[in-house]
């Protein structure tokens, strides 16, 4: 199934890849000629001693004239290989990152991202080296040795038959040594996997690294990692060291010493042929010359084909957010929003224990702002991400517009409903390429404008090339409050007709939140806002207020309603307020 699929990859070049074979096979036929010509000049010339002076250059030339062509073919169907390796790669390397892309984010919950970067970078540079190493030479060799025999058949039946017998013992040397290798070489790749992802959350945390002085169990466990890998390669080189060379050289040995037991014999009964002996030992050395080298590039193909298995078994990972296929999907009207008995679990559990929302139902009308309240692992954000369709929502249902969320393509739910997290995160680039991103319906004025209406142009005027300063990587030369106004301004710059806030004013100081407020109270005029807040200060004003506990909605109503109620948002209201302690709350 494997190999099927990489022969896919295989098909658009399959022009370049006929003409690359044939030059090949005009290389190998080259190589296999050459002894023939030595044969030729051994029995008829030098035996003899018949030194005719014209058939001599024409041997000589001709031999030297098929080196050159060998020499010139061999380069020729070598670049042609290695281009078609490299495109192969490069389209699969495509595909995979593109499948990535559109994987749930349950996902990546659970696999580590070095984890994910190794599939994509290591094991598909493995899976080249297929096309690169084991393709070329199995190809040549394979065609190599069919020379091989018709050339020995051609000299000596018996002795070419006698040969053939050498070939099931290869063959089944090739088996065995495939079938104990499979194992190790997927254990190296998985540990090389966990050498990456450990090393990839290592440097993502580097400050807490060296802030929490956790270096050395950091050290020690990148190196107990590091070990195993170790032991893997370790083994690996073991079972190379005895099947790849060793073995082959031994029946080369055993096959030598019957080929000249043979000749000898022949010489009891009569004189023999120099030119055949040395063409039969110069092929029997030919013969094995290829099979050692498919020996060591079956080491190549068995890495290439476990990790094959792995970038396979990304590519067929079906968690992928719900892209609508069908002709015509709906389109976001007004943005009316509704959560009808919705219940969710991160694990995938129908258990209640689990759900981190519970039966959660509520209307967002269009033009108002919807506030989710509650305390830190109540669901808040949960709701957000159950409406950015980032999970899939398997109990319950969601409907914007009166249309189920499923409904939508991704380009009209991402384009119309807009994003704001409480991690502001920023793209290598510049400033204007982070509210932009790319969108052709963004140009520099607009950008400008989306600046300056959530008060970041202030700060970006002051930089040296203001909204052409360079980015570092998740924006870390800015300050937290920074990436926040410019995710602020690269949401307003989109135009959603829904706005999605979650915790949004969290990394900015009170006077700068009061100006965004200021700001988002003029965006939410005429789109539906789902704001997520900890300060409650900052959604006084929301049509509704939403309080959950435990995944389920508890209160509901406006801020002077859930006041006068006296209840779980009073405390937390009376409690920010600084008027009763954290322990009169509970």
């Amino acid at each position: 199934m494997v190999i099927r699929r990489l022969l896919r990859y295989l098909t658009p070049h399959y022009k370049a890849l006929k003409v690359a074979s044939v030059v090949l096979l005009l290389a190998t036929f080259a190589d296999v000629v050459g002894p023939i010509l030595v044969k030729i000049f051994l029995d008829r010339h030098l035996v003899p001693r018949s030194f005719d002076r014209q058939a001599l250059i024409l041997l000589g030339g001709g031999y030297l004239g098929l080196h050159f062509l060998s020499v010139g073919l061999h380069y020729r169907q070598l670049v042609r290989f290695n281009q078609i390796a490299l495109k192969v790669i490069q389209q699969l390397r495509v595909d995979v990152f593109s499948h990535v892309q559109h994987l749930r984010l349950e996902v990546f919950d659970k696999t580590p991202t070095g984890a994910l970067v190794s599939r994509i970078t290591n094991d598909t540079e493995a899976i080249k080296e297929l096309f690169v190493g084991v393709l070329v030479a199995l190809v040549q060799n394979f065609v190599f040795l069919i020379g091989i025999f018709i050339a020995m058949f051609s000299l000596d039946i018996r002795l070419a038959a006698f040969c053939l017998v050498l070939i099931p013992a290869i063959l089944g040397l090739m088996y065995a040594y495939r079938r104990v290798s499979t194992q190790v070489y997927r254990t190296m790749r998985q540990e090389l996997s966990r050498l990456n992802a450990k090393l990839n959350e290592s440097i993502q945390g580097m400050s807490i690294v060296q802030a929490m002085r956790q270096e050395k169990r950091f050290r020690e466990e990148f190196a107990t990692i590091n070990n195993a890998y170790y032991q893997a390669a370790i083994t690996n080189i073991r079972l190379e060291s005895l099947f790849v060379r060793p073995a082959v050289d031994l029946i080369y040995t055993f096959a030598l010493i019957l080929v000249l037991n043979f000749f000898g014999f022949q010489s009891l009964k009569g004189p023999i042929e120099i030119g055949v002996l040395y063409a039969f030992i110069n092929y029997l050395d030919r013969f094995f010359e290829p099979v050692n080298t498919m020996m060591q590039r079956l080491s190549q193909f068995q890495q290439s084909f476990v990790a094959a298995e792995r970038v396979f078994e990304l590519l067929d990972d079906d968690r992928v957010t719900g892209e609508v296929n069908t002709a015509g999907p709906p389109a976001i009207q007004n943005g009316l929003i509704e959560f009808k008995n919705v219940s969710f679990s991160y694990d995938g559990s129908s258990d209640g224990p689990t759900d981190v929302l519970q039966n959660i139902s509520f209307t967002a009308y269009p033009g108002q702002t919807v506030a989710l309240v509650g305390h830190t692992g109540s669901g808040k954000s949960t709701v957000a991400n159950l409406l950015m369709r980032f999970y899939p929502v398997t109990r319950g249902e969601i409907l914007i517009d009166g249309v189920s969320l499923s409904e939508f393509s991704n380009d009209e739910l991402r384009t119309n409903v807009g994003l704001v997290s409480q991690d502001p995160f920023l793209f290598v680039g510049d400033i204007a390429k982070n509210i932009a991103l790319s969108r052709p319906t963004v140009n520099v004025q607009e950008i400008s404008e989306a600046a300056s209406f959530v008060q970041a142009d202030e700060f970006i005027g002051k930089l040296p090339q203001g909204f052409k300063e360079p980015i570092g990587e998740r924006g870390a030369t800015l300050s937290s409050g920074q990436r926040q106004l410019i995710c602020f301004a690269r949401t307003i710059a989109g135009n959603p007709k829904i706005l999605v806030l979650d915790e949004a004013t969290a990394s900015v100081d009170t006077e700068t939140e009061e100006a965004i407020q200021t700001a988002l109270a003029k965006m939410r005029k005429g789109r539906t806002t789902i704001a997520i807040a900890h300060r409650l200060s900052t959604i006084q004003d929301a049509d509704l207020i939403l309080v959950l506990y435990r995944g389920k909605i508890v209160e509901r109503g406006t801020h002077s309603d859930l006041l006068l109620k006296e209840g779980l948002y009073f405390k937390m209201f009376m409690m920010q307020q600084g008027t009763i302690s954290l322990n009169q709350n509970c």
